[in-house]
């Protein structure tokens, strides 16, 4: 998109933009205004803020480009399909239509199987993500711990295509994406993984994401995990003690509500020490436990 010295003012542009998404209730107005701008003229925020100083005007092609990316924002569509990209942790990912968006606080859980995982004495340590939707987990960790081995496993076809292109996009040796169930994945590994970590889907099937954006565009096979939201932490707990090794480590993220009975679920089916972390924002955000 080219950018022209006789147009319309990007300032007056953004501004509008601003409101109207302010209008359209969308959390970050100025942020999403800037950085759906930037996308369309190919610049980084901080490109777009010195340009914006400099004076910077849009010609009629940069224009409608902004105009159709503004009136998806204020529909509610997430910015991450719009923009075709979602940042997490170091990684940018791609994402779209079929496949749940990484979100910030997951990079927190994220942060809690990379050290779990740097802490192995193994040359060559072993990790799985069962459900990795767009690869985030697997990714970050294979990325991250970059002397350790990490699959991530799917079970959703379209979340599958988008995970394998993530991984051959940012062309990790170390890591694996396959398509299989989450139940039955593996079989040749068990006993030899040192770290299960997984965003399975975790709302109750009664409830109702209060954003548009999670309710009308995440595939909804990776918000809802049953009545009580937790049908699918049961099975991953009975496939994560077969994969991990004596003393290895599971990371589930859940909601803030569930740790006490993710804590309860997993003593019963004999993990050890279960402990339940918090987020930045204070919230509960993951449990932790031993094989």
């Amino acid at each position: 998109m080219s950018l022209v010295t006789a147009g319309v003012d990007a300032r007056a542009l953004l501004a509008e933009a601003v409101g109207r998404l302010a209008a359209a209730h969308v959390p970050t107005p100025d942020v999403d205004a800037e950085l759906l701008l930037g996308h369309v003229l190919g610049l980084g925020r901080g490109q777009l803020q010195a340009r914006l100083i400099t004076g910077l005007a849009l010609d009629e092609r940069a224009q409608a480009a902004l105009e159709s990316a503004i009136e998806r924002r204020a529909a509610r569509e997430p910015l991450q399909h719009i923009t075709g990209v979602a940042p997490f942790r170091s990684l940018e990912l791609a994402v779209g239509p079929g496949v749940f968006v990484p979100r910030p606080e997951t990079e927190g859980v994220a942060q809690i199987a990379i050290d779990a995982l740097r802490a192995v004495v193994d040359p060559s340590p072993l990790a799985v993500d069962l459900g990795t939707g767009s690869g985030a987990l697997a990714l970050a960790l294979a990325h991250e711990v970059p002397h350790a081995r990490v699959i991530g496993v799917e079970n959703a076809p379209e979340a599958f295509i988008w995970a394998r292109g993530n991984r051959e996009r940012l062309g990790l040796e170390n890591a694996r994406i396959i398509f299989d169930d989450l139940a039955r994945a593996l079989p040749e590994l068990d006993g030899t993984v040192s770290v299960v970590v997984s965003n399975p889907p975790y709302i109750p099937a009664a409830a109702i994401p209060r954003d548009p954006e999670v309710r009308l565009f995440d595939p909804p096979s990776a918000l809802y995990g049953g009545e009580d939201g937790l049908d699918v932490v049961r099975s991953l707990s009975v496939t994560a003690l077969r994969l991990l090794r004596p003393g290895g480590v599971l990371v589930i993220e859940h909601g803030e509500l569930q740790g006490a009975a993710i804590r309860a679920l997993l003593t019963a089916d004999g993990w050890r020490g279960s402990t339940t972390q918090r987020d930045l924002t204070g919230r509960d955000r993951a449990t932790v436990a031993v094989r």
